[in-house]
């Protein structure tokens, strides 16, 4: 069965940095530039993070449509990730 995911309107989309709950892994959500707003797509890019949770070293990146960034956005809060301010780039 697959959730039913409220993502609110199309213009809103995933972005910012979240935490898993040991401090060992971050991900950063942000918008891929020069991609027409009808076709936008989300890269994620996956660190290792230190003991002070800033990124440690990077792990993978993908790039995703936004019904798939959101569900994943979704998945990982529900798996205990935290958003946290860290601005990437």
């Amino acid at each position: 069965m697959k959730p039913n995911y409220s993502f609110g309107c199309s213009a809103s989309k995933p972005s910012g940095c979240l935490l898993n709950p040991e401090g060992s892994r971050m991900i950063f959500f942000e918008e891929c530039k020069n991609i027409p707003k009808p076709n936008l797509k989300i890269h994620t890019h996956l660190f290792y993070a230190n003991h002070l949770g800033e990124p440690a070293g990077y792990k993978f990146s993908e790039k995703l449509n936004i019904d798939a960034a959101w569900e994943k956005w979704h998945e990982l809060h529900q798996k205990g990730w935290t958003e946290v301010y860290y601005h990437y780039g």
